[in-house]
Formats: structure tokens, sequence, C-alpha cells
């Protein structure tokens, strides 16, 4: 936003000056009344047309930066729902494992404690 109106403060300025210099030089040319007008006219739809030719190209600009943004946005968001998906699926991959790695290790305690009560009772 501040870059907005920093151009457009550029842009204001620009104006005018532009319209100060040419009022100012209009003044103290060597011109009869009848010129000066002709010439003030000329100047002002000259000027006019330069400063709509500005605003245009601003806007295209800001446009283009819009656009190039939005795609930006786009790519961030596919790159980062490509990222979730291969973290989500490492962490369902090694939550498997776990869970078998715990069943073994559960079986191979529950089998040793039946061996051991077994040969408890045999020995008894």
């Amino acid at each position: 936003m501040s870059d907005r109106d920093e151009f457009g403060a550029f842009l204001v300025g620009f104006i005018v000056g532009g319209l100060t210099g040419a009022v100012v030089a209009l003044l103290f040319a060597p011109q009869s009344g009848e010129e000066t007008r002709a010439l003030i006219k000329d100047k002002s739809i000259e000027l006019r047309d330069k400063a709509q030719h500005t605003a245009e190209e601003a806007l295209a600009k800001a446009e283009a930066a819009a656009q190039e943004a939005r795609a930006r946005a786009d790519e961030l968001a596919r790159q980062l729902k490509e990222r979730g998906t291969e973290v989500y699926t490492k962490a369902s991959e090694r939550g498997k494992a776990v869970v078998s790695d715990v069943r073994e290790r559960g079986k191979t305690a529950v089998e040793s404690l039946r061996k051991g009560k077994k040969s408890d009772e045999a020995a008894a």
C-alpha cells in the first residue's frame, strides 16, 4: 500500500510540476494573448494525454504484478500441499511400522511368559 501511495504522490507532483512549468513558460513568452491561449490549450491537451498514458502504464504494471503474485501464491500452495502429503505418508508409514514392532514385541513377551509359566508348572 505504501508503494501505491508513493506512486500516487509522485504522479500528482509530476502533473502539478508540469502544469506549473507550462504556465510559467507561457506567461513569460513574448506572444499575443490569442496565441498564448491557443498554446495553453494545446499544452493542456498534450499534458492530459501524457498523464492518461502514464496512468494506463501504471495500471498495466500493477495488473501484471498482481497476476505474478497470484501465480506465485498458487505455486506455493501447490508445493505446500505436496509437502504435506509427503509428510503425512511418511508419518503413516512410520506409525504402521511402530505398531507392527509393538505387536511383535508383545507376542514375543506373551510367548516367553507362557513358556516361563509352563516351565514353572513342570518344575513344581
